[in-house]
């Protein structure tokens, strides 16, 4: 047998700044001079067709920026736009039309990939990018809370298959992210609050003084102020950044994914729902019966459990909706979101809980009597709030 060590280095670069395309603004030229090498730099450019509704100039400034900077850089076409949302993950024939672009233009490993757009959109085209040539360097600009602060300044790529989220995929460390604020200011009310609920996640099992800090920031959180509401998002990137860098599976050769904590609940919504149920709303929910879960089988205090769930609740989510409850043949299917969570990691069931404020534990075992059990409390919890408020 010959074994040897083979050691891979990959900086994980995220850059935050305000009006990437300004003319003045270097920040973006900056990241891809650091590839070196000779000559201008190849770039084919995808934007995220519902990032174009409140940018409306987006595509001409992309453009005219390039062109600013010809003979540094080139842009090899106009910006390609195509649909995003989850939708786009279902949509199998948009990958060879991704490759097209790529291959018609002529990108090669030493050229770049730019995605704009959400975290669904840049999960297709950082597919698409890492399958092409092997792996063609990736920038990464997300558009959205959630995927500034979350799945955008991740390592991950994927599409849904089979139904089931992400079945086919790719792990790969993009070239850069490069997280443009000023994309916040067009988001509806909802995609703006989306990405609370990954920093409080992230807070729940990494960091309890941050956690601290979302409690004490939750009326500003509510109202979306956005001096508070980019803080946290800055904040949620850097945690979830250094536990992707020091965690010692950044791709996920074990079984262990702590940064899905709520989320084998939350994806099984999704999908139940037909998606009707964003990510960010999913999660909130899928926190909500892991928190309520984890205080009935004696993994958390009744006081830490309630003061997680009055937070979720104060910066404006639900912990319940009515897909929960669907059953077919008599069986509640949210449940079925454990099994495919371990067949999508593979090896035994390995469930992120929390059992304090700033620390995780990982169990193989899920009571499904007690999930059903959580799930009931949330419905009761629901109707007592609905009450309440008319």
């Amino acid at each position: 047998m010959i074994e040897r060590p083979i050691h891979l280095e990959s900086a994980h670069r995220v850059i935050f700044t305000r009006d990437v395309f300004a003319p003045g603004n270097e920040v973006l030229g900056d990241v891809l001079s650091r590839a070196g090498g000779k000559g201008a730099h190849r770039v084919l450019a995808f934007v995220d067709g519902g990032v174009i509704g409140g940018n409306q100039t987006l595509l001409r400034d992309i453009v005219a920026w390039f062109s600013a900077r010809d003979g540094e850089l080139d842009l090899v076409s106009t910006p390609m736009v195509l649909p995003g949302g989850e939708a786009c993950k279902n949509d199998w024939s948009l990958v060879p039309e991704i490759w097209s672009a790529i291959n018609d233009n002529g990108i090669d490993r030493h050229s770049f990939v730019l995605a704009i757009g959400g975290g669904a959109f840049l999960d297709l085209v950082g597919f698409a990018a890492a399958t092409a040539h092997r792996g063609i360097r990736l920038v990464r600009m997300p558009t959205t809370s959630l995927s500034q602060g979350d799945g955008g300044v991740g390592v991950k790529n994927g599409v849904n298959y089979f139904g089931k989220k992400n079945w086919v995929g790719s792990f790969a460390v993009p070239f850069a992210v490069v997280n443009d604020l000023s994309f916040l200011a067009s988001l509806p009310e909802r995609a703006r609050r989306a990405g609370i609920i990954e920093a409080i996640k992230v807070a729940l099992i990494r960091d309890r003084e941050f956690y601290a800090e979302l409690e004490a920031g939750a009326a500003g959180l509510r109202a979306l102020e956005d001096e508070i509401l980019e803080e946290v998002i800055r904040r949620s990137a850097e945690i979830h950044v250094d536990h992707i860098a020091t965690s010692g599976d950044p791709f996920e050769l074990g079984s262990a994914r702590p940064l899905d904590f709520g989320h084998w609940v939350a994806h099984k919504l999704e999908q139940v729902s037909g998606f009707r149920v964003g990510h960010g709303e999913a999660v909130a929910i899928g926190m909500a019966v892991d928190l309520i879960y984890s205080r009935r089988v004696g993994l958390m205090s009744e006081e830490d459990c309630e003061r997680v769930l009055k937070l979720i609740e104060a910066v404006g989510f639900a912990t319940y909706d009515v897909d929960l409850d669907r059953a077919e043949a008599g069986s509640p299917v949210i449940l079925l979101g454990l099994d495919e969570f371990r067949e999508h990691l593979g090896g035994e069931l390995t469930i992120t809980l929390v059992p304090e404020i700033g620390r995780k534990i990982e169990v193989n075992e899920i009571d499904r009597a007690e999930v059903l059990a959580a799930l009931a409390e949330l419905r009761e919890r629901h109707s007592s709030r609905v009450t309440t408020l008319y």
